[in-house]
């Protein structure tokens, strides 16, 4: 179980969490929604230790801060919204994701795992391609894939989706819902889509101005948090078993 209490964090003399608290078990998904400023990329790297907060967070009932750089990124699997652009081909960028594993040299089953990955990403076609020659789409797809190469017990994406069309989109939130529930591990996601949240999320956090505004499942997407939070009427409507946002033009 993930456990956050009551962390805050500040850029300088600027509050961009304040007091947040919530706890995740292991088969989750949760996605974090809010509007550009909220705090929801800072909160990410609270918990993974780029950022050190004021307040505590536990992974397993152990402190953060006392888990070891290595055990950590067993533990903790991160999809930045950018990744650094180099001249690594994206099969040595995923294999990167074993590093944690590695003790003297790759071994035959940190080889299997990249290519299975791969395949499940279906990005066979980019195995030997350079990072500095991809799209940023398909950059984003080397980033989750290095993420599920590491086989994390939690992980962390920052709008994940980000520059995917809507075929891809579709693809990877499936693949994220799926390694959840298959390999019982937990899943944090930032995102702007409130549509792939409402049909992908089993618990949702609303963040406003660094304040957690709302944490439950679905029913805290509904026309009186939209306006207070994103300042916008819409409606919530259920169409053939789906659910989808339209706001007002």
């Amino acid at each position: 179980m993930l456990e956050v209490e009551r962390i805050s964090y500040s850029y300088g003399k600027k509050d961009v969490l304040k007091e947040i608290t919530f706890s995740l078990g292991r088969g989750e998904m949760m996605f974090i929604l809010g509007p550009n400023g909220s705090g929801k990329t800072t909160l990410l790297k609270c918990l993974n230790r780029i950022l050190k907060p004021q307040g505590a967070v536990y992974l397993e009932k152990i402190d953060l801060n006392k888990i070891s750089p290595i055990e950590l990124a067993k533990k903790i699997g991160y999809v930045p919204q950018r990744g650094e652009i180099s001249f690594l081909t994206v099969f040595d960028a995923i294999l990167l994701g074993r590093k944690p594993y590695i003790r003297w040299d790759v071994t035959e089953r940190d080889i299997k795992i990249v290519e299975d990955t791969i395949k499940m990403l279906k990005i066979e076609h980019l195995a030997l391609r350079k990072l500095n020659e991809l799209s940023g789409g398909e950059l984003q797809l080397v980033l989750i894939a290095r993420a599920f190469a590491q086989q994390p017990k939690y992980l962390l994406l920052d709008e994940p989706t980000n520059n995917l069309d809507i075929k891809n989109q579709i693809e990877v939130m499936r693949l994220i819902k799926n390694a959840v529930k298959e390999k019982n591990i937990s899943a944090i996601v930032t995102m702007h889509d409130i549509n792939l949240a409402l049909n992908y999320a089993e618990k949702i956090m609303l963040l406003k101005d660094g304040k957690l505004f709302a944490f439950g499942g679905r029913e805290i997407i509904n026309e009186e948090t939209m306006e207070v939070v994103y300042g916008i009427r819409a409606e919530i409507v259920k169409y053939d078993g789906r659910f989808v946002l339209i706001p007002e033009i």
